[in-house]
């Protein structure tokens, strides 16, 4: 019975936090889809290169949301480090992402308004975005969030609920009392 609880805790917790890393994929998604026509049709600038720039204004928008809502609760005492590999990651994503546009673009001569929003934003950010929330939850906003230990101890009775907000305190003795 208890592991089954302590399960069911952990996969509640994990869709708290895939919903909320969702909501702010889903800004960085808008600000990124915006700014890459903005500069390919605005700015007529080349499409990887629109690419790269829609990005990083993205990168830094998640950032934002991930650092502070979504993984509010992860050790701020490394701000540096975490901001570090969470460039480094992002940095990787980017490629990921803009990559699957240069090889739809010059590599399979795709080169269609349509056809680059599909490589850049569907299937480029598509695999980017599984690969960024397997990175960033396993090694940037590690805390108790994590499937570590401290992921553990705070799915435990009197683990470190006593760090989490109020409100978040009242779901966590929910779930703990059913």
């Amino acid at each position: 019975m208890g592991e089954r609880h302590a399960l069911r805790s952990r996969l509640l917790r994990l869709r708290r936090e895939v919903a909320r890393f969702g909501t702010v994929g889903a800004l960085g998604f808008l600000v990124n889809v915006a700014v890459f026509n903005l500069c390919i049709h605005g700015l007529g600038l080349a499409p990887v290169r629109s690419g790269v720039i829609a990005t990083a204004v993205a990168i830094a928008t998640n950032y934002l949301g991930n650092r502070y809502w979504t993984y509010r609760h992860a050790d701020k005492n490394r701000v540096r480090r975490e901001a570090g590999l969470f460039l480094l990651f992002s940095g990787i994503g980017l490629v990921i992402e803009n990559g699957a546009l240069a090889v739809s673009h010059y590599g399979l001569g795709l080169t269609s308004p349509l056809a680059d929003n599909i490589a850049k934003n569907v299937v480029g950010l598509g695999v980017a975005t599984v690969f960024r929330f397997w990175s960033y939850r396993t090694w940037v906003f590690r805390g108790e969030h994590a499937g570590g230990r401290a992921g553990r101890a705070a799915s435990a009775p009197g683990g470190l609920l006593g760090r989490l907000p109020a409100e978040e305190q009242r779901e966590d003795r929910r779930v703990l009392l059913k």
